[in-house]
């Protein structure tokens, strides 16, 4: 196999790796918004996809669950539903696309096995794709509706506005690495070229028998000769 595409794989694996960990980060974390104020320096809050968060001067932090999962909010119900989708269709796309490289030997190495394995690089390809599209969507949709909550001048100045955490920069960069995994994947097996098999034809039933025939017709030339 040419060495470009050994290395397109390789590559698109690891960073597929790296962005589920990131997508799997920024589905636990809890500093998807930060928040904090004047009246209260010594303290400063966070908001996450699961509970609150509340940090206090001297490194304390306390953190409570959501009550009742009718009560969230409709962009925190979004948010959970596509980055859960999100963190198993990149999953799902990791385990599809190692077995898939070529230095990774679980199938044939004939053409059929090499078929298989194209077949699943891209199906991993695929999935990373489609797990950066899902995790960019709620990242970004939450980032948008603080934007305008922020800039909204229908709210006091004075009333403390939220603003945003790492997780956001965190899902940003998953969801931008499982696009590159996906390129790299996809790729690779478009590059990749089926090399065919040289096999030995076997020789008809008929040719076997002239070929035999005709070795044997001077060694009965011989024997007639002799009597």
């Amino acid at each position: 196999m040419d060495p470009s595409v050994c290395l397109l794989e390789l590559l698109g694996v690891l960073v597929s790796v790296g962005a589920w960990i990131c997508s799997l980060a920024t589905t636990v974390m809890s500093t998807w918004l930060t928040l904090s104020t004047e009246l209260l320096p010594a303290e400063s809050y966070e908001l996450g996809l699961w509970e609150t968060c509340v940090v206090q001067d001297h490194g304390i932090l306390e953190c409570r669950p959501y009550d009742s999962l009718l009560g969230l909010p409709p962009d925190i119900k979004l948010a959970r539903i596509l980055m859960c989708a999100a963190v198993a269709t990149g999953l799902l796309g990791v385990i599809l696309a190692i077995p898939g490289i070529y230095w990774v030997n679980v199938c044939d190495q004939g053409p059929e096995g090499m078929r298989v394995k194209r077949l699943m690089k891209m199906l991993g390809g695929v999935l990373c794709l489609v797990t950066g599209i899902l995790g960019l969507i709620p990242v970004s949709y939450i980032a948008h509706l603080t934007v305008i909550r922020f800039f909204d001048e229908s709210v006091p100045s004075v009333v403390p506005r939220w603003e945003f955490g790492d997780a956001l920069f965190c899902g940003w960069l998953a969801g931008f690495l499982h696009l590159v995994a996906g390129f790299l994947l996809v790729t690779s097996c478009m590059c990749q070229r089926e090399e065919p098999c040289a096999r030995r034809r076997p020789i008809p039933l008929q040719r076997r028998h002239a070929r035999a025939h005709r070795t044997s017709m001077p060694h009965k030339k011989r024997s007639m000769e002799y009597v």
